[in-house]
């Protein structure tokens, strides 16, 4: 556990305990969020390089506009 954790739960410690539950719960949905975010990038790496590779050929092909 990192030094900046560890302070973090400390002072999370000396909190009432609905304040407690309440950054736990907050931390616990946060975390559920990244792992749905990062199982939903893994599953779209293909189609994402696919849409990359199109793109640098559309600008290749001068069918792009610079913002």
């Amino acid at each position: 556990m990192t030094q900046l954790l560890e302070q973090a739960l400390t002072a999370i410690a000396k909190l009432a305990p609905p304040e407690q539950d309440a950054i736990a719960t907050i931390l616990i949905e946060d975390l559920a969020s990244e792992q749905r975010w990062a199982k939903s990038f893994e599953k779209s790496q293909n189609l994402l390089a696919r849409l990359a590779d199109e793109a640098l050929v559309e600008d290749q092909a001068g069918l792009t506009k610079p913002f």
